[in-house]
């Protein structure tokens, strides 16, 4: 399957769990306590948005004045850009793959995740190694 069918599929099918979710719960624990968790998960997403972005902002910063490459914190950017995004999304799927996104530890796992098996595998840069070039070695000559 390619990955654009994928996310297509997960669009269409993630706004259907959620709406099931939040009737189920909703008719479990009442409307006004669904209600609240719901804006309640909004409120502490904006805050952990805030909060994590403004440390990978300021860990960015220091690792370019070290002159280090700041190559897990330009992937942890967008993941905390994602988690901001699914924990302002009404629902309890979107708000548990936010909290996934905004959580350091599990943020840093998956930017390594990301940095290991798609930008090595693309681009031939290993974050592990910065120093360490894959070059090709070969012979020319000059034609005239």
């Amino acid at each position: 399957m390619k990955i654009f069918q994928l996310l297509l599929l997960i669009v269409l099918i993630i706004p259907f769990v959620e709406i099931y979710l939040l009737l189920q719960i909703g008719s479990f624990i009442g409307p006004f306590p669904t209600i609240f968790l719901v804006v309640f998960t909004a409120v502490v997403g904006t805050w952990l948005l805030r909060r994590q972005g403004f440390a990978t902002f300021q860990r960015f910063q220091a690792s370019l004045k070290k002159g280090e490459i700041p190559a897990y914190e330009m992937i942890e950017g967008p993941i905390i850009l994602l988690g901001g995004v699914l924990l302002l999304t009404p629902g309890f799927v979107t708000d548990l793959m936010g909290l996934v996104c905004l959580i350091p530890s599990l943020r840093r796992k998956l930017a390594q995740y990301v940095i290991e098996h798609f930008l090595v595998l693309q681009t031939g840069f290993d974050a592990a190694n910065p120093n360490q070039h894959q070059a090709l070695d070969g012979e020319y000559r000059k034609e005239e």
